[in-house]
């Protein structure tokens, strides 16, 4: 694990060189936010980095509920029990393990690694503009139905999950990046997705903090670019 530290927020990076996985720990005035949870073997990790910071986590919030980005919640919660536990209303689905379409999907089937055993009941569904701690929820779906993205106002960091990924270039959330696909091959809707790109670049983030890739500082350059190319391929 890498650990790489932008105003109060800290990216722990999983296998960097191989296939990134980031989550990301958050400090405030008298504890830890966990965005996201990366993949199971991860856990030990988060909390050794949360006794390094020297708070404990006491709430955890999801982007969305792929596994690389859950797959450790559950030992998490077993650690920290007293973590409110917090995700989008349309994503608290998946992370059941209900890949099935919603009526709000438009029929457009949910793609991407699906969790099957997370016994972790969320504790608060989250909507447009609440509060974690010091982030500001923004809703972004389009990697997957129910995708959030987390803003903190003060210092201009933008935690946005997988709708943009930096690992192989700066993309929004379903253009192919040949050094890294994954993310678009997991996308839910690539035009959904674009929308929520123009969003989040309204927003003139300091800081992107994104699932794959590293951390980019003065990002809205790249993200306005990773627009551009987006809109390029999805042209008819």
């Amino acid at each position: 694990m890498q650990v790489k530290k932008v105003q109060n927020v800290y990216q722990l990076a999983f296998m960097p060189t191989v296939f990134p996985v980031n989550c990301y720990l958050v400090e405030e005035q008298e504890g830890l936010t966990l965005v996201d949870c990366a993949l199971g073997f991860a856990a030990r990790d988060i909390a050794l980095a949360a006794k390094t910071i020297g708070k404990p986590i006491t709430e955890i919030a999801l982007t969305h509920a792929h596994i690389d980005h859950v797959g450790a919640l559950d030992a998490l919660k077993k650690q920290f029990p007293e973590a409110q536990v917090s995700v989008s209303e349309r994503e608290a689905k998946i992370l059941s393990g209900d890949k099935s379409a919603s009526p709000e999907d438009g029929g457009k089937p949910v793609k991407g690694g699906i969790p099957k055993n997370i016994q972790t009941t969320p504790d608060r569904l989250l909507q447009e503009g609440d509060r974690v701690g010091s982030l500001e929820v923004v809703l972004s779906p389009g990697h997957s139905p129910g995708s959030i993205s987390f803003f903190d106002r003060r210092t201009g960091v933008l935690i946005a999950g997988d709708a943009f990924q930096t690992r192989g270039g700066t993309a929004v959330s379903g253009t192919f990046k040949p050094l890294f696909p994954f993310p678009a091959m997991a996308t839910w809707d690539k035009h959904v997705a674009l929308d929520s790109a123009k969003k989040l670049t309204l927003l003139q983030p300091s800081f992107l903090a994104v699932g794959h890739g590293r951390m980019l500082d003065h990002p809205v350059r790249f993200m306005e670019q990773a627009i551009r190319d987006a809109e390029q391929k999805l042209k008819p």
